[in-house]
């Protein structure tokens, strides 16, 4: 269960007026700490939540990815995360802000007691559906750090900006399950996307992806189906990224 309504979070993120708080030094995409504030009917008080926001023009320009389309990947990454129904991605828009359009993501605060390192050695069972939808959008980046477990068990997954490449370029932490079976549960969750991709997901996708890209993963798709298992590291792109957490 989710420690918030989504649809009440994307609309205060769409919506509410967007305050800077201070920058994240850590991001390599001058990714700012915010707060979004949105006006509710009297006599309700405004909601206000904590935000990340990453304008485009902050985006360190990558060799493999176009220039100024990191932010459009986090939010063609929400898009995939809720037709799954699995809401491993957090409320996520494309929006104004102080420093031009960006992506703005509701912050997300973790369990303090919970153990990433754990998780990903023990193959916690919480992460086969995160690195099912890895496999799906193509994550080149999946480090320990971008798992967010909350209080009541579920996990969140964030920084999705090096996402569908039309090349294979999967490397992650989520190893753990690589050529065993999807299950059937698991399955359904992939036809179903497949479905999506033919129609409102497809496009919904186009508004942020090229058509290559979004061709690209009806392949990924069509193939973890046909396959029915989790992929292997490949032998020729390195399968972990580093540092790994």
């Amino acid at each position: 269960m989710l420690p918030f309504d989504p649809a009440t979070m994307l609309e205060a993120l769409r919506e509410g007026e967007l305050e800077l708080l201070g920058r994240l030094i850590a991001s390599t995409n001058h990714a700012m700490y915010c707060r979004v504030s949105r006006a509710c009917p009297d006599p309700e008080p405004p909601l206000v939540v904590d935000a990340v926001y990453k304008p485009i023009r902050g985006e360190r320009p990558l060799d493999d990815f176009p220039d100024g389309t990191l932010a459009h990947r986090e939010v063609a990454a929400f898009l995939v995360s809720e037709a799954s129904g699995w809401q491993i991605v957090p409320p996520t828009v494309l929006r104004e802000g102080p420093f031009g359009p960006g992506m703005t993501q509701l912050w997300i605060d973790v369990d303090e007691a919970a153990d990433v390192v754990a998780m990903v050695v023990d193959d916690d069972r919480r992460l086969r559906r995160i690195a099912l939808f890895d496999a799906v959008v193509n994550n080149t980046d999946r480090k320990g750090g971008h798992l967010l477990p909350v209080p009541g068990g579920h996990v969140f997954g964030v920084d999705h900006g090096v996402c569908f490449s039309p090349v294979p370029k999967l490397r992650t932490v989520l190893w753990g399950w690589r050529g065993q079976p999807i299950e059937p549960d698991e399955l359904g969750v992939v036809g179903g996307l497949r479905a999506a991709l033919d129609g409102a997901l497809g496009l919904a996708l186009l508004e942020h992806l090229s058509p290559l890209e979004v061709a690209a993963t009806i392949r990924r798709t069509d193939r973890l189906l046909e396959r029915r298992r989790f992929p292997l590291p490949s032998a020729t792109w390195p399968a972990v990224p580093w540092p790994p957490f």
